[in-house]
């Protein structure tokens, strides 16, 4: 089980641009965050649950080309982003 509906309608509420946003770069961003949350939680009582992981792995990628793509395109939003969801870089 990875989000319910209203986690996810309530982040998207947090990070859209305007009413009807639903992809945007700072949407996906958070959405990708809080599944990865999810699954760092998971692992910790499935440690041997090496699928899942892979996974994990594929997520934390995208995340990470979709930051560098609003790192490029905008650094105020990058920063912005960055501070809301608490990641370092």
């Amino acid at each position: 089980m990875v989000l319910q509906t209203e986690q996810k309608q309530k982040i998207i509420k947090g990070f859209q641009n305007h009413d009807k946003d639903t992809g945007s770069a700072r949407v996906q961003i958070a959405l990708l965050t809080e599944r990865i949350k999810y699954l760092t939680d998971h692992f910790k009582s499935h440690k041997k649950d090496h699928h899942s992981r892979r996974g994990l792995l594929k997520v934390v990628n995208q995340r990470r080309k979709l930051l560098e793509y609003v790192k490029r395109t905008n650094a105020d939003t990058y920063k912005k982003i960055l501070q809301e969801l608490n990641l370092r870089k």
